[in-house]
């Protein structure tokens, strides 16, 4: 295969024009159907739909994250910080390729018949496939290949510049030895030191097989630098994605756990879409380790990066200024924490009034013997398979198995033994009973989470502690928390600053940051100081405090931030108009109160247009609402266009496909026409203020 110096895409990467005004479009490289594609977008198809994107005035394409996920569709379940994956490989480039045998050839050509008829790719099928004929690849030309490998060989130069891959070869093969398990459950090298990787790098028995992941990722190293190369020629801007955050099973957290606090797991808070929090599983960052050796290991991750995109997305940037984090031993975030925080500690509510009895009330769940009977009496009705003869057995097991009484008192608290709702679950209670306990377990004003460091819970104010108190009480514990909330925040912006300050500082990328949720006011400080382009999803960005919730004028959009109407985890524009949207509040907003209630290419025109006006630098569409200005490309049922449903886990998420291949639908004249329109749409003029 042809290679392209990396520091050419870079140089190119860097000489686009980053500070104006661009129109992009956002579209998983899998969705992407090429002339090669087997199955599924792979990187070579990128050239040519940056030509479609040049041809309709665009400026930039934005990316989910790339990096090797293994068995899990998700992008942002990363095997790896560095590696890219291999679903995105056109194995037909390869230069073995061409030395393959008609087996092979056969192989791949029965693999692109079957899965091309397909509306959404099957992710396992698919990258089960290509992993299977890259094997047989490596089978006929691995002795060429390990000569590549031997000194001064191209692929031996290749790995000199790229260490990380050492790691991810490793752990590729114990994870592939294990059954695929997480690392946590192998057999053996569960915890591992730099010189034990380097061992086993480096042992002849093994070699044959670090090679072949190793061969494969300086190919996929090769055919993005010269897709993004090709980008870059049409003029355009390539932004990348990368999550903030590690999944647990992934090389990084195995090589390298002085980075990471595992014993936590990282989320969100509660909110109107999430009420128990979102749990997400992976560890935390440990940014005092990290900053011993001045953050390389994010350093290094920019400067593998660069080589391919002019701008990068910053995902959940929040948590660079501080974390939502859970215990292990919960599954839902509800009982979750900020990291930084500065604690409500023991003197402060002494300093209040509260003796130890009273603390044990507010931190610690209480629970009135007659309410367990009364829940599960109360819910009876709609368990079909628990009937009245059941209660009473299962209340026993609730006062023996999970509470403690309180001396003499009709009430009880949590045995000692209860650390979270996964020890209430492995009680192996009735669902009824299980579900109320797991219930029960979040009723409290403050949570413990170590001995004399206390956390306001979420939903404190509804707790069974905090509606005892008396209303001086209330105003003096408020009053203690703002002043935490307010110590709190000063320590977040100067984190936040410091770590934000290092990653801008080592790389040429243009940053633009995913900085939505619960944003303390410090965020936008920050940001708009390091020049970091916040994000402004059209149906969320609104005067929430104000009456009616008013949506915020285009003008009035930061210029500093990327303007959106849906993003991978939201339903695109036509399902939020057709299904979720109040119409009428937003088509007054645009000034077309008459829009019809049905979603059509002209309603289409109409809201893509006004937030193409919007005052944002960047105004970026995901391509199935581009795709909405044409009639040709309308599924029969809009759920079906979408990218990602959060919260649930099945064969649709992350695996969308555009509805025709690059070529047919560059055919489309009056889409071309509608892109192009909408891409040289100026900024509206800023209204006067009253």
């Amino acid at each position: 295969m042809a290679k392209e110096p990396v520091q050419t895409v870079k140089q190119a990467a860097a000489a686009l024009p980053v500070d104006e005004r661009l129109t992009g479009v956002a579209v998983p490289v899998g969705a992407l159907r090429g002339k090669g594609s087997l199955g599924v977008g792979e990187f070579a198809d990128l050239a040519e739909f940056a030509a479609l994107c040049k041809k309709m005035g665009l400026g930039l394409i934005q990316l989910l994250p790339v990096n090797d996920t293994g068995y899990e569709s998700s992008p942002y379940g990363s095997l790896t910080a560095f590696a890219l994956h291999p679903l995105y490989l056109r194995i037909e480039d390869l230069e073995e390729f061409k030395k393959a045998g008609a087996g092979i050839k056969a192989k791949i050509a029965e693999a692109g018949q079957k899965f091309e008829k397909e509306a959404r790719f099957p992710y396992y099928q698919v990258l089960k496939a290509k992993i299977d004929i890259l094997r047989d690849i490596y089978a006929v030309e691995k002795a060429g290949i390990a000569k590549k490998a031997a000194a001064g060989g191209s692929l031996a130069l290749w790995i000199e510049k790229n260490p990380w891959v050492k790691e991810y070869a490793v752990f590729r093969r114990l994870k592939e030895a294990n059954g695929e398990k997480c690392w946590k459950d192998w057999s053996s090298h569960q915890k591992v030191s730099a010189k034990d990787i380097e061992t086993l790098w480096n042992d002849e028995k093994l070699k044959e097989e670090h090679l072949f992941w190793a061969w494969i990722q300086e190919a996929l190293d090769s055919q993005f630098s010269l897709a993004a190369k090709a980008i870059n020629a049409a003029g355009l801007i390539l932004e990348g994605d990368l999550p903030i955050l590690m999944n647990e099973d992934s090389c990084d957290v195995w090589a390298h756990p002085e980075y990471f606090h595992r014993e936590l797991s990282a989320g969100a808070p509660p909110d109107m879409y999430s009420p128990e929090g979102q749990n997400w599983g992976f560890p935390i960052y440990d940014w005092q380790s990290q900053s011993k050796d001045n953050y390389t290991w994010w350093r290094n991750r920019l400067k593998a990066a660069e080589k391919y995109y002019g701008a990068y997305r910053i995902d959940h940037v929040l948590g660079f200024f501080r974390i939502w984090a859970s215990s292990r031993q919960d599954n839902a975030a509800a009982l979750g924490r900020y990291i930084p925080y500065v604690p409500v500690n023991l003197k402060d509510l002494a300093d209040l009034g509260f003796d130890q009895g009273r603390i044990r009330w507010i931190s610690q769940p209480h629970i009135p013997t007659s309410e367990v009977w009364d829940n599960l009496r109360a819910i009876l009705d709609g368990w079909g398979n628990l009937s009245s003869n059941d209660i009473g057995p299962q209340a026993e097991r609730i006062f023996t198995q999970a509470l403690d009484r309180i001396g003499n008192e009709e009430l009880w608290i949590f045995k000692d033994g209860i650390r979270g709702e996964k020890d209430i679950v492995a009680l192996g209670l009735h669902p009824v009973a299980q579900n109320y306990l797991c219930r029960v377990w979040q009723n409290r004003l403050f949570f413990e989470y170590e001995k004399g460091q206390f956390f306001p819970v979420w939903y404190f104010r509804n707790s069974r502690a905090y509606q005892t108190l008396s209303e001086e009480e209330k105003q003096a514990l408020e009053c203690l928390l703002e002043k935490r909330r307010v110590d709190s925040e000063r320590i977040w912006e100067d984190q936040g600053k410091r770590l934000l300050t290092a990653l801008t500082a080592s790389s040429s990328m243009l940053p633009c940051a995913e900085d939505l949720g619960a944003v303390p006011d410090c965020v936008p400080r920050v940001l708009t100081k390091l020049n970091i382009l916040g994000l402004r999803v059209v149906r969320w960005f609104r005067d929430w405090n104000a009456p009616g919730q008013p949506f915020i004028p285009f003008d009035d959009y930061p210029e500093l931030s990327v303007c959106t109407p849906a993003v991978h985890d939201s339903s695109t524009v036509r399902e939020w108009w057709d299904r979720e949207a109040d119409q009428e509040h937003f088509s007054g907003f645009l000034g077309h109160p008459s829009l019809p209630k049905v979603y059509n290419p002209g309603t289409a025109k109409i809201v893509l247009h006004k937030i193409a006006g919007s005052a944002s630098r960047f105004r970026v569409f995901q391509i199935q609402d581009l795709l909405h200005l044409s009639p040709k490309w309308y599924a029969e049922d809009p759920a079906s266009e979408r990218i990602n449903v959060p919260g649930t886990y099945n064969e649709f998420n992350w695996t969308y496909r555009l509805p025709a291949s690059i070529g047919t639908i560059g055919q489309d004249t009056d889409f071309v026409k509608a892109v192009g329109e909408l891409s040289v749409v100026k900024p509206a003029a800023k209204k006067a203020k009253k």
